[in-house]
């Protein structure tokens, strides 16, 4: 049981644990000021433009069952504006990777040692010539 506990700690303590729960902790922060943004801001923009002052009491009766099209709405909403900034952010992300990959790598300094070595491997090219 010691073990077990031992070896718990060790996988808990691990960096990918612990960075797998900022990035959890994060994105749902970043859920709400999404749903904030949608609800507050991109869905008045849409109701002002179709008339109508709230998607949510949004139905349709097939049978007398309700369908909640103005929920399914607000979700595809939701989910277009959540795609469309983690698609500007990793955008962004690869473009600062391909400025750093672009960048041409400082030419490596010789050592004195290796500038010798050099000196001594030409120097016996020139003996054998």
């Amino acid at each position: 049981m010691k073990n077990f506990f031992a070896e718990f700690k060790a996988f808990a303590v691990k960096g990918n644990v612990i960075d797998l729960a900022v990035a959890v902790i994060i994105a749902g922060a970043f859920g709400k000021i999404v749903a904030s943004f949608v609800n507050d801001l991109v869905m008045p923009l849409i109701a002002a433009v179709f008339g109508i002052p709230n998607f949510s009491e949004l139905t349709a009766t097939i049978n007398g069952s309700e369908i909640m099209v103005g929920l399914f709405i607000q979700t595809v909403v939701d989910f277009v504006v959540v795609a469309f900034v983690i698609f500007v952010a990793v955008r962004q992300i690869n473009r600062l990777k391909r400025k750093e990959e672009a960048a041409p790598a400082p030419a490596p300094v010789a050592s004195p040692e290796e500038i010798l070595l050099s000196e001594i491997r030409d120097l016996l090219k020139e003996d054998r010539q």
